[in-house]
């Protein structure tokens, strides 16, 4: 469990609650942003006196049932709680545009907050997805009375990680403009549009094509003009520039003039946010004196993912759940707003799941399809030092080997199509469960359940997805922190797509640790640069075509355990779709191409271009048997 409590359980329930509801705070523009404000009480009135305050700022709609539980949990254990809809969100005025705006109202609010008479003047954040990443927004400009925060499944960087990764789009976020459509002011407003929008919005498995068909004017979003704008930009706008360099969007441009205060990180494994997370995490050690904790699980996107001991249709044992997140954060608010030792100080800032092994107990009544495992492991710094970078090469022959290739050899040559993507199926996604169900899951076609499968058979069988595979494992192998593959391909287009993907490959022999039948292709991690951006982000260079170049693919984070006879497989091609927007290969403007091409794709392993796979083992778990 994720720092278990101490003896000392810390604020328990001292008072009733009220709730002022729609207070309006003014932010420097003028603009009021509305806030539903908690209150410890007793007999039905407020409780006289100041007490630290707790604020969150969401865009969704602070009127909800889970936002006025959570209000009220923490207003009876002695907490003044400010739930705040964003500027243009909920009952907020001014014009809602996504991500980047939001440090210059975060500031506001919370100096607010700490000047009102029932708030003793400490104030801490609290927060999950956009409510995680736009504390650590307003955290940039140094609030003077912010004193801790809780940043759940926030982004350091939504140019690197998250909105675009690796210069593609993460087409969730289309998907994600339409479905806030739904609730924005003009359609609660409006029985008509809301109907137009709750239509459009099952039309999004027709917007997604392949390729992606959303241009300016040209759907429902258009009748939502701010929000069609922001969809537009985060489509074409590649390069990173001052566009990108907004502190709502580039945490990790500000990392100097963050308030130096506790934050607490929260993300996981096949969460949208874990390379920001842990990002954040290290930045900020290393820059500030305040202490900064780091809690890494197994879970998917989204705060109620963090009770659950599933990640789509992988088990990791009753053990990878936490208890209670809203006790977590107490813990962490009650050390640092209140004073209190809840056992926090001098325990490892680290807290991290490794998953694998078949480690744990599973539960009694196992319905996901494959029993995992995993346990926690703590430490004093992240990745931890026993986990030591090495190289897994490719090689002509499939193989994922230890040791370089000594010979020239023909590369492996595969034709990627546009129009015919390799489809998602899980992964580290959010926005969009019904179409892109996140988390770990046998890579094979399941049609029906994700977007773009036609059949059952294993993605590897495609002849635009190229595997390379260790032998069968001799002893386990356990890998925690970054991930990368070096490739060295050409592309007879000016501009293609790279993906990339590691799995855990399950033997189906009954002998071996973890077998099951049939054997199962788990997914870890996975990720995609986009050629155009293979030199850096600042500025677009197309290829040569033929030329062979370096690409770095950096997937994201993960901690896992390949049992012996096991297998670690690394899939490469183009396209992973829907996820990614495809890559027409034809150069021309992001978003604008109205054409594509094939284009014939080479990937080099051979002693002069050694592609490779680049991962952080555990030095005493074994080796790769290869």
């Amino acid at each position: 469990m994720p720092d278990a409590p101490p003896p000392f359980q810390g604020s328990h329930r001292a008072y009733d609650s009220i709730v002022r509801p729609n207070v309006p705070i003014p932010a420097r523009d003028g603009v009021e942003l509305a806030a539903d404000i908690y209150l410890p009480a007793h007999n039905g009135e407020v409780v006289e006196g100041a007490f630290p305050a707790i604020v969150e700022r969401t865009p969704y709609l602070k009127d909800g049932t889970n936002y006025a539980r959570r209000g009220h949990w923490y207003a009876r254990r002695g907490y003044a709680t400010v739930i705040n809809d964003v500027r243009g969100r909920g009952q907020s005025a001014g014009e809602w545009y996504p991500f980047a705006l939001e440090a210059p109202d975060g500031y506001d609010v919370v100096e607010w907050v700490a000047a009102q008479p029932w708030c003793n003047g400490r104030v801490g954040t609290m927060g999950a997805s956009y409510a995680g990443s736009d504390q650590s927004a307003l955290a940039t400009l140094d609030p003077p009375h912010l004193a801790c925060q809780v940043v759940g499944q926030g982004t350091s960087n939504y140019h690197v990680s998250s909105l675009r990764q690796g210069g593609a789009l993460e087409q969730r976020f289309i998907r994600y403009a339409f479905r806030m459509a739904r609730t924005s002011r003009e359609a609660l407003a409006d029985p008509d549009l809301k109907r137009t929008f709750d239509a459009a919005d099952l039309q999004i498995p027709e917007l997604f094509g392949p390729p992606l068909r959303f241009r300016p004017g040209r759907t429902a979003l258009r009748l939502l003009p701010t929000y069609e704008q922001w969809a537009w930009d985060i489509l074409t706008h590649g390069v990173y520039d001052q566009y990108w360099m907004q502190r709502g969007y580039t945490i990790d441009r500000y990392w100097d003039e963050h308030a130096d205060v506790p934050v607490l990180f929260q993300s996981g494994w096949y969460d949208t946010y874990p390379r920001g997370a842990i990002a954040n995490y290290l930045a900020l050690s290393e820059r500030k004196s305040s202490p900064m904790r780091l809690v890494m699980g197994p879970w998917r996107h989204g705060e109620g993912t963090v009770e659950e001991s599933t990640a789509g249709d992988v088990e990791l044992g009753i053990d990878a759940a936490a208890p209670a997140y809203d006790d977590m954060r107490l813990r962490f608010f009650d050390e640092h707003l209140k004073g209190i030792d809840t056992g926090l100080r001098g325990a490892p800032p680290v807290r991290y799941f490794v998953m694998g092994g078949h480690e744990g107990r599973p539960p009694t009544d196992l319905d996901a399809s494959l029993w995992h495992g995993g346990r926690w492991e703590r430490a004093a710094t992240g990745p931890p030092p026993e986990y030591e970078e090495s190289s897994l090469y490719f090689h002509p022959d499939g193989s994922l080997q230890a040791q370089p290739p000594t010979d020239r050899h023909e590369p492996t040559r595969y034709t990627y199509d546009p129009r015919d993507p390799v489809p998602t199926a899980g992964g580290s996604i959010s926005a969009s469960e019904d179409l892109l169900p996140s988390g770990g899951f046998d890579q094979r076609g399941q049609p029906g359940r994700f977007f773009g499968h036609r059949d059952t058979l294993s993605l590897a069988s495609r002849p635009d997805v190229v595997s390379f595979e260790t032998p069968p494992l001799e002893a386990d192998v356990e890998i925690a922190g970054p991930v990368e593959v070096r490739l060295f391909a050409a592309s007879s287009a000016v501009d293609t797509d790279f993906t990339a993907k590691l799995l855990d490959v399950y033997p189906h022999d009954r002998d071996a640790p973890g077998s099951t039948p049939g054997g199962y292709e788990l997914n870890l991690c996975d990720s995609i640069i986009r050629a155009r951006f293979r030199n850096g982000f600042e500025a677009e260079e197309l290829m040569t075509p033929g030329e062979i170049c370096e690409f770095r693919i950096i997937l994201y984070p993960t901690a896992n355990r390949f049992s012996r006879g096991h297998r670690i497989r690394v899939d490469i091609s183009s396209s992973n779709y829907p996820r990614f927007d495809a890559n027409p290969n034809t150069g021309e403007p992001l978003g604008h191409a109205r054409r594509v091409r094939t284009a014939d794709q080479s990937i080099f392993h051979d002693i002069n271009w050694p592609s490779r796979l680049l991962i952080h083992a555990r030095a005493d778990a074994g080796d790769s048997g290869g």
